[in-house]
């Protein structure tokens, strides 16, 4: 099993530049830069994958595409593994919003995935639909022992960090204090059992320490959006 999981998220959009929480598919189209951000990812990887999929929204699609068309692979794309839905927040920028889901997602880092966003997911919700692609993927390909490519999968930043938070079982308050940036990735490799181990997040590796003390609303603020 030496293929890996690459959960990417998209280039940047003229919603994150906005620090907006655009969660709704199909959402905005990615900026000049965000498709650069998507080149320069496919231009930094050693080979091809041998699998590029992506969510049902615009910005990864379009990442998707910028991808596959510099790496000559066509990307297919799957339910399931669009953004945390955050209901009534969706499309603000302000303070209160931004504050209101920050704290509801540090909450399920916490361990409290059953609460939701205020008319939307719950983290329990979103790992239901999310997991079982992931599931899927590594059934067919990744524990098959003569299937040795990576498999890129373009998502979304809050999905990312919950979903390879909770699968590799990385300590909540380091995946709540390391936002993901345009076209950064998180790296799961399968281990025995089903489970899953984190290679990569961000530019770090493992281990990946506890972070005392962090205020979510607080880095959901100064981040550069609130959604990575």
């Amino acid at each position: 099993m030496s293929g890996r999981l690459i959960l990417l998220r998209h280039g940047q959009t003229y919603s994150n530049v906005d620090k907006r929480l655009d969660t709704r598919p199909p959402g905005a189209e990615l900026t000049p830069l965000g498709r650069d951000q998507a080149r320069e990812f496919a231009r930094r990887r050693q080979g091809s994958p041998g699998l590029l999929a992506h969510s049902i929204a615009t910005r990864a699609r379009q990442t998707a595409a910028e991808v596959g068309g510099h790496l000559d692979v066509t990307p297919q794309e799957l339910e399931g593994l669009h953004e945390v839905q955050v209901g009534d927040l969706e499309n603000r920028n302000d303070d209160e919003a931004i504050n209101e889901f920050a704290t509801i997602y540090q909450r399920w880092h916490q361990g409290e995935l059953h609460v939701p966003m205020p008319g939307g997911e719950s983290a329990d919700d979103v790992l239901a639909r999310y997991v079982p692609v992931l599931t899927e993927l590594r059934m067919r390909y990744l524990d098959d022992h003569e299937w040795t490519d990576d498999i890129v999968v373009v998502s979304h930043g809050a999905a990312i960090r919950l979903v390879g938070a909770v699968l590799a079982g990385v300590d909540g308050t380091f995946a709540l204090d390391h936002h993901l940036a345009n076209a950064e990735s998180v790296v799961l490799a399968p281990i025995t059992d089903g489970r899953w181990s984190c290679l990569h997040w961000g530019a770090l590796s493992p281990p990946f320490y506890p972070e005392p003390e962090v205020d979510a609303a607080q880095e959901a603020r100064t981040s550069a959006d609130p959604m990575g």
